[in-house]
């Protein structure tokens, strides 16, 4: 059994359909996918020493599946630079979202490394009800609540769908640099949808995909933020 169908099969014998950010990230890492290191921290100590470990600055984030939106919740906090920080970060994100969520279910905080800023992209998946699952892509982070420009092709998809889905979007020309910018690698970005596809593909029960923010930049792309919710029957 590989890695990934161990983690699906845990969180369904827990009576979940959402996985954690730590437990999407291993299924994608295992799926090729590139992502920022993370680790679970279950206190504050923890929280603590796995910074230490990985190296300042870090990122921590409420880890709970039943916390979507977890900056709303007050549950991130990000560029810390040294344990005192870490500590401060820890007692207010647990200040501030218990009692919005008092009847979630957290594990602590995920500790992750801070990725380079780039061009924030999302790919995402639904399950169509006529169609069956269908991926998307466009500009990621506020950028698709705001502009919603994004383009949609049907599972499963060839590279040729992806560099269509890429050139589709308005925004393509920002991909391309602006204003100093750098570029973004459109073959990571095409390798990242069509990796999305054979994922979902191979791997029955999937409901949604979310992949936001992708960082993409000159030479390769990486995922700072991914969530993965199972059908309610596999």
């Amino acid at each position: 059994m590989s890695n990934t169908s161990k983690i699906i099969a845990s969180v369904r014998q827990q009576g979940r359909t959402v996985l954690t950010e730590i437990e999407a990230k291993q299924v994608f890492s295992e799926a090729g996918i590139s992502t920022t290191a993370t680790v679970l921290a279950s206190s504050q100590t923890e929280a603590v020493a796995l910074s230490e470990k990985i190296g300042f600055p870090v990122v921590l984030k409420v880890a709970s599946p039943e916390i979507t939106h977890k900056t709303d919740a007050g549950g991130v906090k990000v560029g810390l630079k040294n344990k005192a920080e870490v500590r401060k970060a820890y007692s207010e994100i647990m200040a501030s979202v218990r009692p919005k969520y008092p009847k979630a279910k957290i594990y602590g905080v995920s500790v992750q490394s801070v990725a380079r800023p780039g061009i924030e992209i999302i790919i995402g998946v639904f399950k169509d009800p006529q169609f069956g699952p269908v991926i998307m892509f466009g500009l990621g982070g506020i950028f698709v609540e705001v502009l919603k420009d994004v383009a949609f092709r049907i599972i499963p998809i060839v590279r040729r769908d992806a560099a269509e889905m890429i050139k589709e979007i308005k925004g393509y020309a920002m991909l391309n640099g602006y204003r100093g910018h750098e570029p973004a690698h459109i073959p990571s970005l095409e390798d990242i949808l069509l990796k999305v596809s054979d994922f979902v593909e191979k791997t029955p029960g999937i409901k949604e995909i979310d992949l936001n923010p992708i960082f993409a930049y000159k030479d390769s792309a990486v995922a700072v933020d991914a969530r993965i919710v199972l059908e309610d029957k596999p």
